[in-house]
């Protein structure tokens, strides 16, 4: 038995460019339905580094309150000096000047 070939001629060319085209379309349709949630993603990820350096900051600022309370309880140098400059506070005896700013508004 001798086999036939049929040429399908522009058919198979159309057949194929339809396939390539709908495969292509998927690929589009894919990417605008996924690309909301990529943006959302690189917006949170943002954020994420924003709040971690938003906290380091915070956790920074807690750890030197927590330095200037261990002082206070436990340095008498360091109360002191917190209660003539916060206080005003002097020793018998001391002669206490202040300085003042001048007013920036009034000339």
């Amino acid at each position: 038995m001798s086999e036939r070939r049929v040429d399908l001629g522009i058919w198979n060319k159309l057949t194929k460019a339809v396939v390539f085209l709908l495969i292509i379309a998927a690929l589009i349709a894919v990417a605008v339905w996924y690309l909301p949630l990529i943006k959302q993603n690189e917006r949170m990820r943002a954020e994420i580094l924003r709040l971690d350096g938003e906290v380091a900051a915070q956790e920074e600022i807690a750890h030197r309150r927590k330095l200037q309370i261990e002082a206070m309880r436990n340095d008498p140098r360091t109360v002191e000096r917190y209660a003539r400059e916060k206080l005003g506070l002097a020793k018998v005896g001391e002669t206490v000047f202040r300085f003042e700013e001048p007013d920036s508004y009034g000339n």
